[in-house]
């Protein structure tokens, strides 16, 4: 008689627990549609009530909010809040090197163009119609420094020792204008420049000076736009699907959860950043040295040359410099005519005005109390204004260089540090499973330590062949940089040449071509050995003032540059 009471109650008992854990178990999904709509998802397909999630693939399989579709929504989009985090935190130093390279740039050519300006004013001054008869001298010399900075295919050496060559032809002529000089007998002339060294020292000096300044500046503007363009193209990730499944089970699979809040542990989320940014970590040490490169050249570009000290004394070198030319003239013709052969005697009617007239009138030395307080004074003041302003660009650049050591090994902290994307309670962040502390230790940085990284499956043996290039990119720019700090050229493929490519790579050669700075002794032929009884006779030389002007432009043009 006791049984059917027993049955029953036994039976209410079970259906109750059923009922009850039924409703347990069918939770609202509104804060997690709420959420997904905030996020600017569709929720149209998306569940009322929790199902089971034994069609997801990376999140877990339990009960759900999330149906495949919404996962494979959730996965596309982790990629997109990756790229973008990446993007952000990697701004600052992509920032550095896109203005820095821009303002450099902009006032080195500005400091050309006003040393141009400075030097045409002062010459149109001094010398009138004898200086823009012949200008286009000037315009080549500077044509071809400014070709040579921007990173042309340009010998800065042979464009000096041409430009000497070419006023020694000019002004031996002048010199000894009672004869005719062929071509051929030109080109012997320029063979003995170094011999001969008609202008005293100053050549030597200025090729010195004007050579380290520019290959310095020219490699430490190309720098400045390799180190632009790799961190441009690094900070461009390529998403492996290991790194993808991890960072939509770090970021979205709380929402599935129905903890839609919940904020990754610092820690989880470092293994993960670690794992999907490993093949960034290992470009840390060339970069590096990249950087340290960079500062060296930037050392050189802060001194030992004083601007103030290079150009208060120039006009007087340049003066000083014709003169020599004009003071050795007897002995330069007689060693020409030694080596080049008897030139042949002119006609009648060439003047036969006294060189000495002509240097007393028009290139005596040129003191500093004489000099134009107008139009050139005002350049020369641009000049220094423009050089002080790029010394402490300068200063600030190799501020803003030091601060980016170390960035691509610490980048996946910077990610993790942000607080929008993690969690500082360590008991109450996402774990990767549910609400709690998170126990594996954060893997190393680097390719071959992700190996046992517990959140992003690596594979160590396939390193990203886009970032081994950009690591080769470093490493050749690094060379060049070493060698202008020790004042070799290297080789800029001209840009002119690239039909096509931009950024680091376009432009550049893979290996740094050193130009060593000293060129070979050339020997003349020696036609005629025995010089002629009236050889470098004075005379009249409208030229020489050119001649002069060419100096001094290259004079100014090549210490404004190096200081």
């Amino acid at each position: 008689m006791l049984k059917t009471p027993v049955v029953v109650f036994t039976s209410l008992s079970l259906l109750l627990s059923l009922s009850c854990a039924g409703d347990v178990k069918s939770r609202s999904c509104s804060d997690v549609r709420q959420a997904f709509t905030t996020k600017g998802f569709s929720v149209h397909n998306l569940p009322h009530q929790e199902i089971s999630g034994q069609h997801l693939r990376v999140c877990s399989q339990g009960y759900t909010c999330c149906t495949s579709d919404m996962e494979d929504r959730i996965g596309q989009q982790s990629k997109l809040d990756f790229e973008k985090l990446v993007d952000e935190t990697s701004l600052t130093i992509r920032t550095i090197f896109t203005s820095r390279h821009k303002k450099f740039d902009e006032f080195f050519l500005e400091l050309l163009d006003n040393s141009e300006k400075s030097l045409n004013d002062m010459f149109v001054r001094t010398y009138g119609k004898l200086y823009t008869h012949n200008s286009e001298m000037f315009e080549d010399l500077f044509s071809e420094l400014k070709r040579y900075y921007t990173g042309g295919n340009v010998n800065l050496e042979e464009v000096l020792n041409d430009f000497w060559s070419r006023l020694l032809e000019r002004m031996f002529q002048l010199l000894n204008s009672q004869y005719t000089f062929t071509d051929d007998y030109l080109e012997c002339i320029s063979k003995y420049t170094d011999q001969l060294k008609p202008f005293g020292d100053v050549p030597r000096k200025l090729k010195a000076q004007v050579t380290k300044a520019f290959i310095a500046a020219r490699s430490f503007v190309q720098g400045l736009m390799v180190g632009r363009e790799v961190a441009n193209r690094v900070a461009k990730v390529n998403i492996s699907p290991g790194c993808s499944k991890a960072l939509t089970k770090m970021l979205y699979c709380p929402y599935c959860g129905e903890m839609p809040g919940l904020k990754p542990c610092a820690n989880y989320c470092q293994n993960v950043m670690r794992g999907c940014l490993a093949n960034q970590a290992d470009l840390d040490p060339e970069w590096n040295l990249f950087i340290d490169a960079m500062l060296l050249v930037a050392d050189r570009l802060e001194g030992p040359f004083n601007i103030e000290a290079v150009m208060e004394p120039i006009d007087v070198k340049i003066s000083e410099a014709i003169m020599t030319m004009q003071d050795n003239s007897m002995q330069v013709s007689s060693k020409v005519f030694q080596g080049c052969g008897h030139p042949k005697a002119a006609g009648v009617g060439r003047s036969a005005r006294g060189i000495s007239d002509v240097f007393n009138s028009r290139f005596r030395p040129y003191s500093p109390e004489e000099r134009p307080t107008t139009a050139a004074g005002t350049s020369l003041d641009r000049l220094r204004i423009v050089w002080r302003t790029m010394q402490h660009s300068v200063i600030d650049i190799k501020e803003k260089l030091k601060e980016s050591k170390k960035f691509w090994s610490s980048l996946p902290d910077s990610i993790c540090a942000e607080d929008e994307v993690t969690d500082p309670d360590e008991e109450q962040c996402w774990n990767s499973h549910t609400k709690g502390r998170y126990f594996p230790e954060v893997v190393k940085d680097g390719l071959t330590n992700q190996l046992n990284n517990p959140e992003v499956e690596v594979d160590i043996t396939r390193p990203d062949t886009f970032i081994r290039q950009q690591i080769m990119t470093l490493r050749v720019m690094t060379n060049k940089l070493r060698n202008a700090y020790n004042g070799k050229d290297v080789y800029f493929q001209d840009s002119s040449d690239e039909e096509s490519g931009s950024g680091s790579g376009s432009g550049f050669t893979t290996e740094p071509e050193v130009i060593h700075t000293e060129p070979p002794m050339l020997e003349a032929d020696k036609s005629d050995p025995q010089p002629p009884a009236d050889a470098a006779g004075p005379q009249q030389m409208p030229s020489l003032q050119l001649l002069s002007a060419v100096t001094a432009l290259t004079w100014l043009l090549l210490l404004l540059r190096w200081r």
